[in-house]
């Protein structure tokens, strides 16, 4: 003899009514959770263009540390940052005497955000700075 569990007494799956709330929430839900999802995808550009800032300037320092030509450290932030736009990085380099003092090289970018963000959500555009410091290598 066999002895069969209970059958439940309540039904999960919805009555014929309550079939289509599901989708009504979802397309409630959907332009949100779009928008979470491009803030935090912006949130991720911003971040790696301010690691990229920060890695061409570091690269901009160990060039001008071993040579005199202000062309040469433009040459090497930008080959060190070739996903960021030229035209909004500002390069300043600064001397101070010869051999053993310090050469800095600091880099400004500013960094757009997505059109849909920008405004209500987000400022249109991000200010992105670093800089780095190394001895002169040369006489």
């Amino acid at each position: 003899m066999r002895i069969r569990p209970p059958a439940p007494r309540f039904r999960c799956a919805p009555s014929g009514r309550e079939g289509g709330s599901a989708a009504v929430e979802f397309a409630l839900l959907l332009p949100i959770v779009l928008l979470v999802l491009l803030a935090v995808v912006q949130v991720g550009v911003i971040a790696r263009d301010r690691l990229v800032v920060w890695q061409a300037a570091r690269a901009g320092a160990r060039v001008a540390a071993v040579d005199a030509s202000d062309a040469a450290v433009t040459d090497a932030v930008h080959a060190a940052a070739p996903q960021l736009d030229p035209d909004a990085m500002t390069i300043t380099i600064e001397r101070s005497g010869t051999r053993g003092a310090p050469v800095t090289v600091g880099v400004a970018y500013t960094a757009t955000t997505a059109g849909l963000l920008a405004g209500w959500l987000m400022p249109s555009s991000i200010a992105l700075a670093a800089e780095a410091t190394m001895r002169q290598e040369f006489g």
